[in-house]
């Protein structure tokens, strides 16, 4: 298994647009597969928004996790954020979940952010914490009370296996998919295999 750019591997664009979809559209009305495929193939891999993937060794797209700029209106005092953290339901429970979320928090810092955040509902806070993610707000958003999280991003490791060619290039600081109240598991949330922010954890 091995973690690419999803701007490297944009074959796989319009089925995680559906998963996203499937996984978190319940939070945002009107959000579609046209819609988040768009988002998607906006990110980049030189700055934000960035999508990273999980591969297998036939290239097949196991799980997802975003880095955003801003991931909810309400909250724009933070960022970036880690969002949509989605794992596929046959590589579940196998901590791939916690994997994305470390070459996420890894990539933040090799783009000189000092913190990420992400917004998670009371069921997935211990999920977070037991990755090393402290609580710093807490706040509703809509009828959801979410709490924010915060990690500090370490110095990447050079050999964190990330992809060299996805590596950026630059440290350049903005939304693409949708963090002091990064979703609560759920669509750009923090959710384990699935985070709404993740959902589905892994």
């Amino acid at each position: 298994m091995r973690i690419a750019c999803l701007s490297a591997w944009p074959q796989h664009v319009d089925a995680l647009a559906a998963a996203h979809v499937a996984a978190f559209g319940a939070l945002e009305p009107g959000w579609d597969a046209a819609a988040a495929a768009a988002e998607l193939r906006a990110h980049r891999a030189d700055g934000l928004p960035a999508t990273l993937l999980a591969l297998d060794r036939a290239g097949g797209w196991l799980g997802s996790v975003s880095l955003l700029h801003e991931d909810h209106p309400q909250i724009r005092q933070y960022t970036p954020w880690l969002a949509s953290l989605y794992v596929q339901p046959q590589a579940r429970a196998e901590g791939l979940g916690a994997r994305l979320v470390g070459q996420a928090v890894a990539r933040a810092a090799e783009l000189g952010h000092p913190w990420l955040h992400l917004y998670c509902t009371d069921d997935l806070r211990g999920y977070y914490a037991r990755l090393g993610w402290d609580v710093c707000d807490r706040g509703d958003l809509g009828m959801l009370q979410v709490w924010v999280m915060r990690v500090a991003c370490a110095v990447p490791d050079l050999h964190s296996g990330v992809d060299a060619a996805s590596r950026p290039v630059a440290r350049i600081g903005a939304r693409a998919g949708a963090g002091a109240l990064p979703p609560p598991a759920g669509r750009d949330h923090g959710q384990g295999d699935v985070h709404p922010g993740s959902g589905d954890i892994g």
